[in-house]
Formats: structure tokens, sequence, C-alpha cells
């Protein structure tokens, strides 16, 4: 019952978050779903009705991505010294499984994006916090070259 509401809750606050956006085709809305395993990622023109362009986790070598970022993170050591250089390889390897996969979907969709010359985007972040998974795609979106 309680998840059940959550859902609720959720889909409330993406209409209103959704009657503030407004996608065209020369700037899209990048809207992100999440369920427990994948995230999806559309693009969005609002005027046809009609979805651009998508992606999703599915669509990465993820299970050779996953590993490879886990055994990097693995193998730092806890006695190293806390310098600037030390800190930002740090924050490189703390993307690992679901939030690496998202990042990584998040410059996928950014690469097809800029294929088809689509540069600016709105960002809709579907009624999810902006946290972990959903900021991980904004941020691989924001790298690969797309502009919020």
């Amino acid at each position: 019952m309680k998840r059940e509401i959550k859902q609720e809750v959720r889909l409330r606050r993406h209409k209103r978050v959704k009657a503030k956006i407004f996608g065209t085709v020369r700037r899209p809305r990048l809207c992100v779903f999440r369920s427990n395993k994948h995230i999806y990622i559309q693009l969005i023109d609002d005027n046809k009705g009609r979805t651009i362009l998508s992606a999703s986790d599915a669509e990465l070598k993820e299970s050779s991505f996953k590993k490879s970022k886990i055994q990097n993170s693995k193998s730092q050591t806890k006695s190293e010294p806390q310098t600037s250089k030390v800190k930002n390889e740090k924050q490189e390897l703390d993307r690992t499984g679901k939030i690496a996969v998202a990042y990584e979907a998040g410059k996928l969709i950014a690469q097809k994006a800029l294929e088809k010359k689509i540069e600016k985007v709105v960002f809709d972040r579907g009624g999810y916090q902006y946290h972990g998974r959903v900021k991980a795609v904004a941020d691989g979106a924001r790298e690969a070259g797309l502009k919020f």
C-alpha cells in the first residue's frame, strides 16, 4: 500500500513539473524514468507529442563497464594522503554500479542528440529527486556537450 502512495506522489510531482516545462523541436525535453534495475531517457517534442530520441542503460555494454569500475574502486587503499589529486581520482571512482551506468547513459543520449544537431534541452527529472542516478544522467549529458 505504501508503494502505491509513493508512486502516486511521484506522479503528482511529475505533473507539476511537466506543467512548467515544455519541450520543442529546437529545445526538447530530456525526460528521465528510473526503475529499480534500469534507467530510461527520452528527448521529447511536446508540440507534436513525439519522442525524438531515446536511450537506456540496456544499450550500454554494462557488464564489462561495471566490472572495470568496481575493480578500480577496490584497488584504492585507505592509507593514501588526501591531496587534491587523490580527491579528484576518488570522485571519478565513486561512480560505480547503477550510478555509473546512468552517467554513461546520459553521455549516450547527449551523443545521439548532438548527431541530430540538438544542443540545448530542458531537463525533466520525472518527479524524482535531483540526486543519485537522476543527477548522474544530467552530469553525463552535460559533460558530453548538452546545454540545459
